[in-house]
């Protein structure tokens, strides 16, 4: 059986009935004193799994805790958590003393609770496997790139990618693997969470079509900075593809209004902006589990 939320119900259902499995939405209460009561089916199989995405991830993961720990309760013996959007991965280390390493805590934290971890793009910068953050005993990290290539050959034949940043190389190289794009990486220099600088690699970008790819779009001000300064460099046009949008609604009209065309992204997070499913893709690795 596969248990969700509702804010996740839509993506759910399309992953259900690509695996020909149930679907059950836990229900959730509110008190006035801000706790939160879930109530799951009476009777659950052996092997139980939660679909849901961690962006606003606090409550989140606190839900999470007392939906698997009841589910124990109530006859599952395996837990699978197919979570497309992973929060906590991003801090690592600790930059300064006294910082909490998040990814280590919560990996370790879903690890416990979950028998096998299935998850998209994830931010590892520092690490090589997802089974390092998350210890669980099958910890799955699946890449999205393969379906923006296919999004991205379905609307344009001469593009430029361009990544924003360093860190996302690994995806925007990965988009245009195929060989029929160009692609470059620019050189940020972050001076606050909204205050960035952007070097250009040396690319011609005059009257050509830019993508910026990238894994995450949060508060989107290094997308912005970046799409500036390809106009400036005048390209025809700029749009962004990410995996994982987690645009508030100013930070998209930021984007827009630093001249992005589109706004593409997967369906890893509820968004408008959403483009690209993940049901098969994750079909295919929840199958292949041991």
């Amino acid at each position: 059986m596969l248990l969700c939320f509702d804010d996740y119900q839509r993506q759910s259902d399309l992953l259900a009935e690509a695996l020909a499995l149930p679907c059950q939405t836990i229900q959730t209460h509110r008190f006035p004193d801000g706790e939160n009561k879930l109530t799951l089916p009476p009777e659950l199989p052996e092997h139980v799994i939660f679909c849901r995405s961690l962006d606003n991830p606090n409550e989140k993961l606190l839900e999470l805790l007392l939906a698997a720990k009841t589910a124990r309760k109530l006859g599952a013996k395996t837990l699978t958590l197919i979570a497309p959007y992973l929060c906590y991965m991003r801090q690592d280390k600790a930059f300064h003393p006294g910082e909490v390493v998040s990814q280590s805590i919560v990996g370790e934290f879903l690890g416990d609770l979950f028998d096998n971890v299935i998850t998209v793009d994830p931010h590892l910068h520092r690490i090589q496997r997802l089974q390092q953050a998350v210890p669980a005993n099958q910890s799955i990290t699946l890449s999205a790139t393969s379906l923006m290539t296919e999004f991205l050959q379905d609307k344009f034949q001469d593009l430029i990618l361009m990544g924003p940043d360093s860190e996302s190389e690994q995806w925007v190289k990965a988009v245009a693997e195929p060989g029929q794009w160009d692609y470059g990486v620019c050189h940020k220099i972050r001076r606050g969470d909204r205050d960035v600088e952007i070097s250009f690699p040396d690319i011609n970008l005059s009257g050509r079509k830019v993508i910026l790819v990238d894994d995450v779009a949060s508060s989107g001000q290094t997308l912005a900075v970046a799409s500036q300064q390809c106009l400036l460099e005048k390209a025809q046009s700029v749009d962004v593809l990410v995996t994982h949008a987690l645009l508030s609604d100013e930070a998209k009209q930021n984007l827009l209004q630093a001249g992005v065309g589109h706004i593409w992204s997967t369906d890893s997070v509820s968004h408008d902006s959403n483009v690209i499913a993940l049901h098969g893709l994750l079909k295919e690795a929840f199958l292949s589990l041991k």
